[in-house]
């Protein structure tokens, strides 16, 4: 049956189609849960169980006592250890990059069986020894993501989510590093279509966000007391450093690692933290560098091998005067290239995205053994392509002069230095020896190599022999990018579009007869096709001309990513940002669509308030904390005189009245749930405090009606009670419903361990008697605070009381319920917050903002509400 309240909503929205019908489809913010999907869109939405990162400092008591402690000597030695720190990670992070290259697993036995066989006709028995051997390493590959789920993928789109201030569980873990670092040296050695870079820009990061802390979870016995770099905002840049240092190591670009990091993850940055990042990179590379030229050349400090992946010298062949990189002419020729590569790379991302929500569906929710069955599957399809391709479609092509071609040729399998020269990585199955075979030249070496001989090579390679090698890679490395194996997508990338630049260059210089530089193009296509895929600019730029160590490709690289990046925008979004999404992490971009300024903060803020009085008693904190799931609560006090000028007309009080109606009764429904859980409580006491609180809910019509009676008696006195009792205790509807002064938030795992450390007084002691908590113990279990449910109950006096004010953080950003969205958004983005409190101009809290309250699809469904309402 229907109620007059909800009659009286029928008639009043019926032009709106007021949502008083049953069985109508949810609202956008219903579906903001657990990322459910929307038929109409197939739109997975952002997830809430996600936490966020705090890079907002408490200043409590504990911290300014130690800021008191600290003068000009302490924190300059504080300063020192952070830049001892920032050496230390860029140190380790060239060490491990080169041992994951002295460990690389090399299976020239399989190679030269082939070559072999080709000449004695066992080419099937050669096929089925490549078969095993790569089986056999991709089935390692896989199980070590079983053990380490996080550890699949390239990690990128994870350690960007945590850069943007969203925590996902294990990214940084040593476990996590293990597996990674591990398991991509199988998946490469395995033959898949992957590169090693993202994986090691994701241990990069690791390292950052490890070696500072001096302590692991998966090896407990890891664990020194260092008390230094405990908070989520020096984890952040830690990490940051991280990254950073990955991808400078992985290049050799240690300017493109720190823009890197800027562009792609941090969402707060300073000067200081540039340096430090730049600092970081730099040390990655010359370890990283030292080590490699001294094993490799035996001439340790030589600097000859900057990073794993190097593109070697682009120089035209001596004695020809006609030979230039590239033209004036050339650029609309690399803009046209650009178009494709935005295009091609928005048909990967559109693909992958279309198999990564099949997996969700289908593969991942089954038993686990069906994500390594389908890594083998991917395994044994990429071995029997590349044989079938190279056996039966390659051609075979006239080699170079050795002479035409002298460069220093770096990759993670294979080096050719001095008198060698690019013919040496040539492959001639089926060919005489003046020749070779272009397909298993591209289809049988190493990534690095075959993005070399296209980059390098004098000898042609057949269009026909690119057209199918673009086709086939492309296809596979769309396939294989999201299988639970480490897999990267920088190098394969490259490798594509450069087939595709390579392919450009042969049609103009044989169809059209133009004089240009096949190098250039085939650099230019790999630019075109990565930019297209990860939608980078600024930070790829520099990589590339770093790669390339030749200044004059920059303007054409970057005008080919730029228009890359626009062409590809106009369909999806980059493949990192897709995954992202199809995670539902809850991302928040730099800025906000102008049409958004048509909202403010009272229009996106959270309104049902869980809050704590400065002196609140042990049961009820133990009531919130195991009925709750916020990570920080109001610290608020009853502003009696307020109440009195409810009915003055001004704005914002009336305001205050208006976000305070639609939670009462909301508010009597989480008392009723407190009062179940301390009913569990361990003591008699306790659960007698409820027995009188059973009758508190209220049928949702008469919450109005209460509201306008709690109005019209709003010059009645209130009942006596004193700060120091609990808002769980014997309140009626009218006591709850009061102005609350804001004073400050204090954090779930603040609260927490208060409790667990007895930090509390008896009823008739003063809160001086309380026992006071140092800095370091407020901070000695990060990143892995207790739980409330690791509380043993039975020790706790429930009548105790807690006083919070010393450990709350009392001045922290707040904005006015009229502010609008774009200051909102740039304020809680830049400063890397957490929670937002809203607060009216009486001093009151009436809302708060988090992380999900601004992504994208939140506001969008708070926008069409607005536009309904008007």
């Amino acid at each position: 049956h229907d109620t007059p309240t909800k009659m009286a909503c029928c008639g009043n929205c019926f032009c709106f189609q007021c949502c008083c019908r049953e069985g109508e489809t949810r609202t956008p913010e219903e579906l903001t849960i657990l990322g459910e999907i929307r038929d109409e869109e197939d739109e997975i939405l952002p997830r809430k169980d996600y936490e966020s990162l705090d890079y907002d400092r408490c200043i409590n008591e504990p911290y300014v006592e130690v800021l008191e402690g600290m003068d000009n000597k302490k924190a300059r030695r504080y300063e020192a250890v952070r830049w001892m720190m920032v050496f230390a990670i860029g140190v380790t992070v060239g060490l491990v990059y080169c041992s994951v290259l002295l460990l690389t697993i090399k299976c020239c036995l399989s190679l030269s069986a082939v070559e072999k066989c080709s000449d004695k006709g066992c080419l099937p028995l050669s096929l089925l020894e490549l078969l095993a051997f790569n089986m056999t390493f991709v089935f390692i590959a896989s199980m070590l993501v079983l053990i380490e789920p996080v550890a699949a993928g390239s990690g990128i789109p994870e350690i960007k989510s945590y850069l943007n201030g969203v925590k996902i569980p294990g990214i940084v873990r040593l476990r996590t590093f293990l597996c990674k670092a591990a398991g991509v040296l199988f998946s490469v050695a395995g033959g898949l279509f992957v590169g090693k870079e993202g994986p090691m820009i994701h241990s990069g990061a690791i390292v950052g966000a490890g070696l500072p802390q001096f302590q692991s979870i998966t090896f407990k016995r890891i664990n020194f007391d260092f008390p230094y770099f405990r908070s989520d905002r020096d984890k952040r840049d830690f990490v940051s450093a991280g990254a950073a240092a990955g991808v400078a190591a992985a290049f050799g670009a240690p300017i493109g690692g720190t823009l890197f990091s800027l562009e792609e993850g941090s969402s707060f940055w300073n000067q200081a933290l540039t340096w430090k990042v730049l600092f970081c990179s730099m040390s990655a590379t010359f370890t990283l560098n030292f080590f490699r030229s001294g094993i490799n050349f035996n001439k340790w400090g030589s600097f000859q091998l900057p990073g794993l992946l190097n593109f070697g010298e682009f120089k035209c062949a001596d004695g020809d005067k006609n030979c230039h990189l590239w033209t004036a002419v050339d650029l609309a020729f690399f803009v046209l290239m650009g178009v494709v590569g935005g295009l091609l790379g928005a048909l990967f991302n559109c693909m992958n995205k279309s198999l990564a929500k099949y997996r969700f569906r289908h593969i991942h929710p089954k038993a686990k053994f069906i994500r390594v069955l389908e890594s083998l599957l991917v395994a044994m399809v990429t071995t029997v392509v590349i044989f079938a391709a190279s056996m039966l479609l390659g051609e075979c092509r006239e080699l170079s002069s050795p002479t035409t071609q002298n460069t220093t040729v770096t990759a993670s399998s294979f080096h050719v230095t001095g008198s060698e020269d690019i013919n040496s990585t040539v492959r001639q199955f089926f060919c005489t020896n003046k020749s070779y075979n272009d397909m298993a030249t591209l289809f049988f070496n190493p990534q690095e190599a075959a993005i070399h001989q296209l980059f390098h090579q004098d000898g042609t390679f057949s269009p026909v022999t690119l057209s199918i090698f673009f086709v086939l890679y492309f296809l596979l490395a769309c396939w294989t990018y999201g299988v639970s194996v480490p897999s990267g997508l920088f190098v394969p990338s490259l490798l594509c579009g450069a087939a595709f630049g390579r392919l450009v260059a042969n049609i103009l210089k044989v169809k059209l007869g133009m004089h240009i530089y096949s190098g250039t193009f085939a650099l230019i296509g790999a630019a075109a096709f990565l930019g297209g895929v990860v939608r980078m600019t600024i930070s790829l730029t520099v990589i590339l001309i770093e790669s390339t160590n030749e200044i004059t490709y920059g303007l054409p690289i970057m005008i080919t990513l730029m228009v890359a990046k626009w062409t590809g925008d106009f369909f999806n979004k980059g493949i990192y940002d897709i995954h992202i999404q199809l995670r539902g992490v809850p991302l928040l971009e730099w800025e906000t669509e102008v049409e958004m300024d048509k909202l403010t903060a009272s229009d996106i803020m959270e309104t049902n308030l869980t809050y704590v009085y400065p002196h609140t008693r042990v049961q009820s904190l133990v009531s919130i904390l195991r009925t709750t799931v916020y990570h920080a609560f109001p610290v608020v006090t009853e502003n009696r005189q307020n109440e009195r000028d409810f009915m003055k007309g001004n704005i914002l009080v009336s305001n205050n009245i208006r976000f305070k109606k639609s939670s009462v009764v909301s508010r009597a429904g989480e008392q009723r749930r407190r009062c179940q859980s301390m009913k569990s409580y361990p003591s008699s006491e306790l659960r007698n405090v409820c027995d009188e609180q059973n009758a508190v809910a209220e049928p949702a019509e008469e919450g109005e009606d209460l509201l306008q009676q709690m109005l019209e008696r709003r010059h009645a006195p209130y009942p006596n009670l004193y700060p120091d009792q609990s808002p769980s205790e014997e309140w009626t509807m009218e006591e709850r419903f009061r102005p609350l002064t804001f004073h400050g938030l204090i954090l779930r795992s603040q609260l927490v361990n208060l409790l667990i450390r007895g930090v509390c007084y008896a009823e008739n002691q003063s809160s001086a008697t309380q026992p006071r908590l140092s800095y370091a113990e407020m901070t000695e279990d990060y990143p892995r605070f207790p739980d409330i449910h690791d509380l043993d109950l039975t020790l706790l006096n429930p009548r105790m009381i807690v006083d919070v004010t010393p450990y709350m953080n009392p001045c922290p950003y707040t904005v006015s319920p009229n502010t609008r969205i774009s200051q909102v958004f740039n304020l809680f983005r830049t400063m890397g917050l957490r929670h937002l409190p809203v607060v009216n101009a009486a001093g009151e809290i009436v809302g708060i903002i988090t992380r999900h309250n601004l992504t994208h699809e939140f506001l969008m469904a708070k926008l069409r509400q607005h536009y309904i309402t008007v």
